[in-house]
């Protein structure tokens, strides 16, 4: 996933010439990307579907487990070896959104938008501004 940060801090280190952001709410900033990426309106890349199960802290297993698929299937589905269905895609969203730590009050906007997700499967680059807590896909 492409996630560019706008408006952090940075840190310069005057010896070494190294920049290091200052990320304050780390887990804040984690929960607005699953977000992020629950509301993309297209279908999830691997990697995406990756980023979910491991937001939702569970293994292979326990993630296909919860979507009826056996795990091969899965690592397929995060390793772009094949693409994901239109209705497994929306099952990763709805379990993630359920399950998702902090995700829980997006449920039904989220859910409502499920119709615009577009059938083709599109990476996309995530352009998010610290500051105002805005997303744009690009």
């Amino acid at each position: 996933m492409n996630v560019y940060l706008v408006g952090l801090e940075l840190i310069r280190c005057p010896k070494c010439k190294n920049v290091d952001p200052i990320i304050p709410n780390l887990r804040g900033l984690l929960q607005f990307l699953a977000l992020a990426v629950l509301e993309k309106p297209w279908r999830l890349t691997g990697e995406e579907i990756r980023y979910l199960r491991k937001y939702l802290r569970m293994t292979g297993e326990q993630f296909a487990s919860h979507l009826g698929v056996d795990k091969t299937t899965l690592s397929k589905w995060e390793n772009d070896r094949d693409p994901v269905g239109e209705p497994s895609d929306r099952l990763i969203r709805a379990v993630t959104l359920t399950m998702g730590e902090g995700l829980k009050a997006s449920i039904e906007e989220i859910v409502r938008k499920f119709p615009e997700i577009r059938g083709a499967l599109r990476a996309c680059r995530y352009n998010i501004d610290t500051e105002t807590q805005q997303v744009e896909y690009a």
